[in-house]
């Protein structure tokens, strides 16, 4: 079953940019509650459509340079990115059915 993936600064290319799937990244951190709130979510996502799309989430605090690279400034902030470039922003948490819906044209 496929899971959320950690991916840092020394990696996103390689795990993002280069991945032949629309891949998610979640921008959090650690302190964020919203971030927290929509965890399960992507987890669930993740695990339903672990073929069509890949979940991964960078820590913010620990990848400022890529947070910086992509002008994220508030989390939970979620890039869907395709063929390395960022073809979808979603900013702020929100219940599953409506980020769904936000992904509908990368998970069919």
């Amino acid at each position: 079953m496929a899971t959320t993936k950690p991916t840092t600064d020394a990696t996103f290319e390689a795990d993002v940019l280069k991945n032949d799937k629309p891949v998610l990244v979640d921008f959090w951190a650690e302190w964020c509650g919203p971030c927290r709130a929509i965890a399960p979510i992507l987890e669930e996502i993740a695990a339903a459509n672990g073929d069509k799309i890949e979940v991964f989430k960078l820590n913010t605090d620990e990848n400022p340079a890529t947070s910086a690279k992509y002008g994220i400034t508030g989390i939970p902030t979620m890039n869907v990115y395709q063929n390395g470039e960022v073809v979808k922003t979603i900013v702020g948490a929100m219940p599953k059915p409506k980020l769904l819906r936000e992904l509908e044209p990368f998970i069919g």
